[in-house]
C-alpha cells in the first residue's frame, strides 16, 4: 500500500502554477577546477574561461578543506516552513562521494547550490556551502553546460525564501533538454512526469537537487522528518513512467539512500532538476 502523500504549511498563498519548465540544450562538459579555491570561484573561474552561462555539475570524488555544510532543520517560529541547521565545520579533509551542484546566479554574481554525501565527516549528507568550502586538490567537474535557459534566485512569496527560478536566455542551439523547478507539495515523481508529458519526452535522464517532506523508500525505510534534502544519483523517463534514486538527510543527521516510493514524496521547498533527452 502507498504511503499517504505528506504536504507541509508555507506561510505565502500557493502559487496557480506548480513548475516552471524552459526548453534548453545541455552539452556534455569537463572543467578543470583549481586547489586552493572555494568551490564558488573554482567553479565561476572554469564556466568564465569556458563561457559558460549555466550548468549542472557532478562534484563526486572531490575533496575539500575545509567542509562547511548545513542540513535540514524544523522550524525556527519566524512563519517559514522549515529551516537549517548550525553551519558543521569538520576538523578534517571530507571526500565527497556523489555531489550535485547547479550553477546560476545572484544579483548579477555567479550562485551555487549543492547537495552532496561523503565520508570522514558527521553527518554524511548536506546542503553544502559552497563559499566557505575550499577545493584541496585540482579537481575534474563533469556534467552538463545549459544553453537557452539559467537559474536565477528569486524571493518566492510562497515559501518566503529565495530560490532559483528557470529564466531563458537568447541560444541558437536547438533544445534537447528541459531545466525546471517544481513547487511544494506535489509528488516529485507525478510532477516530473507532467513536464516530461508537456515536454514530448518518453526517454529522459533527470539531474538535480530539492527537498521533501519526509522520504519514503521502496524497500520501506523512510525518513520522518518534514523537510529532507535530496540528491538525485540516479532518474530516469522510460516510456513516459519516471524512477528516481536519490539519497535523503533529514533532522536527525542519518541518511538513507534508494529508489523513492512512487506517489509519495511531496516537495517541501524546491526542486531543481535537468532532464535531456534519450
Amino acid at each position: 500500500m502507498t504511503p499517504a502523500l505528506r504536504r507541509i504549511d508555507h506561510p505565502g498563498q500557493p502559487a496557480r502554477a506548480r513548475d516552471c519548465a524552459l526548453v534548453c540544450h545541455a552539452c556534455p562538459v569537463t572543467l578543470t577546477l583549481r586547489a586552493g579555491e572555494s568551490v564558488t570561484q573554482a567553479i565561476t573561474d572554469a564556466l568564465a574561461q569556458a563561457g559558460i552561462h549555466a550548468a549542472y555539475l557532478r562534484l563526486d570524488g572531490a575533496t575539500l578543506d575545509p567542509l562547511r555544510f548545513v542540513i535540514p532543520a524544523p522550524a525556527p517560529g519566524d512563519g517559514h516552513a522549515a529551516w537549517y541547521s548550525r553551519t558543521h565545520a569538520p576538523a578534517r579533509p571530507v571526500r565527497l562521494l556523489q555531489a550535485g551542484v547547479h550553477a546560476g546566479w545572484r544579483d548579477d554574481a555567479r550562485f551555487l547550490h549543492c547537495h552532496g554525501l561523503w565520508d570522514g565527516a558527521a553527518p554524511a549528507m548536506g546542503h553544502a556551502l559552497c563559499p566557505e568550502s575550499i577545493l584541496a586538490a585540482e579537481y575534474q567537474a563533469t556534467g552538463w553546460a545549459i544553453e537557452g535557459a539559467g537559474l536565477y534566485v528569486e524571493y518566492d512569496p510562497e515559501t518566503e525564501f529565495s530560490l532559483f527560478q528557470p529564466h531563458s536566455v537568447p541560444s541558437a542551439t536547438a533544445a534537447n533538454a528541459v531545466l525546471a523547478t517544481l513547487r511544494p507539495n506535489q509528488d516529485i515523481g507525478q510532477g516530473l512526469r507532467r513536464i516530461a508529458a508537456r515536454h514530448g519526452m518518453q526517454n529522459a535522464s533527470i539531474h538535480g537537487i530539492g527537498s521533501l517532506v519526509g522520504t519514503c523508500f521502496q524497500d520501506g525505510s523512510n525518513l520522518d522528518s518534514y523537510a529532507t534534502e535530496i540528491l538525485i544519483r540516479d532518474g530516469r523517463v522510460q516510456a513516459g513512467n519516471v524512477a528516481l534514486d536519490v539519497a535523503s538527510v533529514g533532522f536527525d543527521g542519518r541518511v538513507h539512500a534508494g529508489k523513492l516510493t512512487l506517489d509519495a514524496n511531496a516537495i517541501c521547498v524546491t526542486a531543481e532538476v535537468l532532464l535531456i533527452a534519450e
